[in-house]
């Protein structure tokens, strides 16, 4: 898809509708989750806000999901850190995972490590984590206790294969992260490629376009390859599986697709759908699509991502376009919502703003 020109209002009111941040519609967090399939979740305070947003639920009630092992964060695609529900992580890791860990393995040598690293990094990992689940630092001190220097990106390379390879995962809250916990007692029974589908990878590709299109659409085909760099190919050949839940615009070309009943729910939502919001830094409704030029201009990306460094600033979303950027000013205690404006905008939304900050689910202060 070419990127847009220029915003398009009326789309990103109809996503905003899509993702359930007009109505939330979802009665828990891990709800929220599992109909997005996957929210980016490398700022976990960001993310789970995010999961928040979308739910009549608070912020006691995503870390209780976080908790019993309902939410989960791993490395399921693009090698990229996502939340997601926990009958989910196994089965789309297996499914999207693999080119993201070849092409991780084709760069370890730039780091000093070998198959040896990652074979001896694992084994103390099942041995550290048998008792239980404990902090990343923990599992970081214990490779450099053993001669396994972390420093300089190694602990993060090996931690990634491990998770990405289904060893380990992120677990619960501990008050400022999440542990580090073994799959195998963390994740569903069953919740693997093959007990879910048989190992049926086209069905299993047609369930993450379904999710992902009746979740973020309108959207198109190659968008979801973008998010989940399945090949194109892979994801045409399951579309059979898909289709019947979905609506679509009709063109030749670049077919955009959403659920069933979208449009009548954004028509009914009215004004609402069009009502300020104050959104994390790595919200899905900025980073879930391949072309994020529908919810701003070019020259607005560019403050929204200093230096296109992939560090996402928090959005001000109005009328279905991001229209500033926002932060916490002042100490814990004392916090205080300072919007850096792209657009001008009126005394009533920047009332609206300062409530919206009152009432956000800050996970710590």
């Amino acid at each position: 898809m070419s990127p847009a020109t220029s915003p398009d209002p009326r789309l990103g009111r109809l996503r905003l509708v899509a993702q359930g941040l007009v109505s939330r519609p979802f009665a828990r967090p891990v709800d929220a989750v599992a109909a997005s399939m996957a929210m980016q979740g490398q700022d976990l305070p960001g993310v789970l806000a995010s999961a928040v947003l979308r739910t009549r639920a608070g912020v006691a009630d995503v870390l209780a999901d976080l908790d019993a092992g309902r939410l989960v964060r791993g490395y399921p695609m693009r090698g990229t850190v996502f939340l997601m529900a926990a009958d989910d992580v196994a089965w789309v890791t297996e499914l999207c995972a693999p080119p993201t860990l070849r092409a991780a393995e084709a760069r370890r040598h730039q780091l000093g490590l070998d198959e040896h690293s990652v074979d001896r990094a694992r084994d103390l990992a099942l041995a550290a984590l048998d008792g239980g689940p404990i902090p990343r630092a923990a599992l970081f001190a214990r490779w450099d206790e053993h001669g396994l220097v972390t420093a300089g990106g190694r602990g993060y390379h090996l931690l990634f294969h491990l998770i990405a390879g289904g060893t380990v995962c992120y677990g619960p809250w501990n008050g400022t992260d999440q542990d580090v916990v073994l799959a195998s007692r963390w994740l569903p029974a069953g919740s693997t490629l093959e007990g879910r589908f048989n190992g049926d990878r086209v069905a299993a590709v047609g369930e993450v376009l379904r999710r992902y299109l009746t979740s973020h659409g309108p959207a198109t085909v190659r968008d979801l390859a973008w998010w989940t760099k399945l090949r194109l190919a892979e994801i045409r050949t399951a579309f059979a599986h898909a289709e019947p839940h979905l609506e679509h615009d009709g063109a030749a070309e670049e077919r955009r697709y959403w659920r069933p009943g979208l449009l009548e729910e954004a028509g009914a939502a009215g004004r609402r759908s069009s009502a300020p919001l104050l959104l994390p830094g790595f919200d899905e409704f900025i980073l879930g699509y391949q072309d994020r030029l529908f919810a701003l201009t070019e020259a607005d990306h560019q403050r929204l991502v200093p230096g296109n460094n992939g560090v996402f600033k928090r959005s001000v979303v109005a009328g279905g376009v991001v229209t500033g950027v926002w932060s916490r000013a002042g100490r814990p205690g004392r916090r205080s919502l300072s919007v850096e404006e792209f657009t001008p905008l009126s005394a009533t939304v920047r009332s609206r703003l300062d409530g919206l900050f009152r009432s956000f689910p800050f996970v710590a202060d």
